[in-house]
């Protein structure tokens, strides 16, 4: 069985992770999608409701698996025997760090690492862009999936006025 994960923090998952989820999920028997619990870290939403909206979000998609972790992501892929980490990229930038983590989890578990760029029209996005857009009253309708959409707006409308974020 081929098996790989994708990793993050989907804080909140947006169409630029869907986009990489569902064209690796293409690729692989399983792909399990996995969230990182920082608890250093306090995120928007807490991790299992992060969980639930990835569910959510790959519902149509039946070889995903939603899971969390803490630690090393090498650990966890040596525990469930995933030999693949899956990263989108956005830009360079982006290369240039997965780059680096790439050769050390190859370097500490053997784990190799496929990377995917994401399609054009969603390679904008990310997850604390999204948040600061919503948290001034900005129209990301067409940036999230649609759960995601009614929690940034039900967190902007808990936080009180537009500006001071979700």
């Amino acid at each position: 069985m081929r098996r790989a994960v994708c990793p993050g923090s989907f804080d909140p998952v947006t169409n630029g992770h869907v986009d990489v989820i569902t064209r690796a999920a293409a690729l692989y028997d399983e792909l399990v999608v996995a969230v990182l619990v920082n608890p250093g870290k306090a995120g928007l939403f807490g991790v299992e409701e992060r969980m639930e909206l990835l569910r959510d979000a790959v519902a149509d998609l039946p070889n995903v698996r939603v899971d969390s972790f803490s630690g090393l992501l090498v650990d966890y892929c040596r525990a469930h025997d995933v030999p693949v980490i899956v990263k989108g990229l956005r830009a360079v930038s982006d290369f240039e760090y997965e780059l680096q983590m790439a050769q050390m989890n190859r370097e500490l578990a053997g784990i190799e690492t496929l990377f995917v760029p994401t399609a054009p029209q969603v390679g904008h996005l990310s997850s604390s862009l999204i948040k600061q857009i919503a948290g001034f009253g900005g129209d990301v309708s067409r940036l999230v999936p649609k759960a995601v959409l009614e929690r940034l707006l039900a967190a902007r409308d808990r936080s009180g006025a537009a500006g001071e974020g979700p």
